[in-house]
């Protein structure tokens, strides 16, 4: 698969540098959820609207500080309902991800905090999807764990390895394009983006064939002992819950 081309960055983007972004290749921008108290790199839904007008996907992400995250589930439970809040006040669609920065060198003694932020930050996020953001170690460690569904990897700490569960690779830091300050990450896959288009629900699906599909992939699940395959069948099952209408 050829990866597909993005950045991120702190500083928002106008509509002209999102354009000037598409005509360089890229194909979506990583953007923060924060609160109002962080106006200087917020993502709004002006700024949402100019970025899917240029032709590019959003890849939302919340982050305060760096290490947040190691503080378990008190900060988890806080987080999560900030970028719910967020994500609800600029149209984020359900059903997309939101990733959770670990942006730091994460030791071992770190995991279980991390595990906690994360589950805590689910509870409070219903309808979307978490992902987490940090090194190859904090990716494998947490997809071991079923922690959450998205990985971004940064190539930072990260010891010249690519975890294969990671659906997005932040590759180079500090870069400039059309002006701006961005760092380059490739897309991998089920990288959870959106924008800001009209979603269009499928009415054609069989309620019935529905069920039978999700009947097999709870069956699968079950059956795995694989924790990839488990999520792959959860997410596959809630899909065609939405789809049809069954609440999940």
């Amino acid at each position: 698969m050829v990866p597909t081309k993005g950045i991120d960055c702190a500083v928002p983007l106008t509509a002209e540098k999102a354009k000037a972004m598409y005509a360089a290749g890229m194909r979506f921008a990583c953007r923060y959820l924060v609160p109002a108290s962080m106006a200087w790199k917020r993502l709004t839904r002006a700024e949402a609207e100019a970025i899917t007008a240029a032709g590019m996907k959003i890849v939302s992400v919340f982050q305060r500080g760096t290490n947040d995250a190691a503080g378990g589930a008190p900060n988890g439970t806080r987080d999560g309902k900030a970028a719910y809040q967020e994500a609800k006040a600029i149209g984020q669609p359900e059903g997309t991800a939101i990733y959770f920065a670990v942006d730091y060198d994460a030791q071992p003694k770190d995991y279980d905090a991390i595990e906690a932020y994360l589950r805590a930050v689910a509870k409070e996020l219903p309808g979307y999807h978490v992902g987490v953001y940090g090194s190859y170690a904090v990716v494998e460690e947490m997809a071991r764990r079923s922690a959450c569904s998205h990985f971004w990897q940064t190539y930072a700490w990260s010891k010249g390895k690519l975890s294969k569960s990671a659906n997005i690779y932040q590759y180079q830091n500090g870069q400039t394009l059309a002006g701006h300050t961005v760092d380059f990450n490739d897309g991998l896959g089920n990288e959870g983006w959106w924008d800001t288009n009209p979603q269009e629900v499928d009415k054609t699906v069989d309620k019935a064939a529905a069920e039978k599909v999700i009947g097999v992939l709870g069956a699968l699940w079950t059956a795995s002992g694989d924790k990839q395959v488990q999520t792959a069948a959860h997410y596959a099952a809630n899909a065609l819950r939405d789809a049809v209408g069954i609440p999940r």
